[in-house]
């Protein structure tokens, strides 16, 4: 498999029983599936992330990213929780791809984000509709 960003190889990493592959360049990491959620609920998962954020940041800016999979145009999408995280989700349900860094932030939900999120949905009900 190649990256979907920088479209080097990708190797293989393995956290207890799940895999995912993880690109020998830019860093960025293929999560088959729904991945990506089975890892989050694992302590000490984000290993698997061992890029560089800056170096993610610079590839978070693509658009247009091609699923590794089908080579379908993936959708970038912001997580619900901290809103500050965007990455690429294959429409037709292959995975997802997230730059160096993005699954270690992702991972780790602060108690910063619980208030800016509590603030927003509040700030949303009380918008007449």
């Amino acid at each position: 498999m190649l990256c979907a960003k920088c479209h080097s190889p990708m190797e293989k990493v393995k956290y207890r029983e799940v895999e995912v592959d993880r690109c020998v360049n830019c860093q960025g990491i293929w999560f088959d599936g729904l991945e990506h959620r089975q890892l989050k609920a694992m302590p000490g998962a984000e290993a698997v992330d061992t890029g560089s954020a800056e170096v993610g940041k610079v590839f978070d800016t693509m658009e247009s990213v091609k699923c590794p999979i089908c080579g379908t145009v993936m959708d970038t999408v912001e997580d619900t929780w901290q809103r500050h995280i965007h990455y690429e989700v294959c429409s037709r349900g292959h995975g997802a791809f997230f730059d160096a860094g993005e699954f270690r932030d992702f991972k780790t939900e602060t108690l910063a984000d619980f208030f800016r999120n509590l603030s927003l949905r509040r700030g949303r009900r009380d918008t007449p509709s």
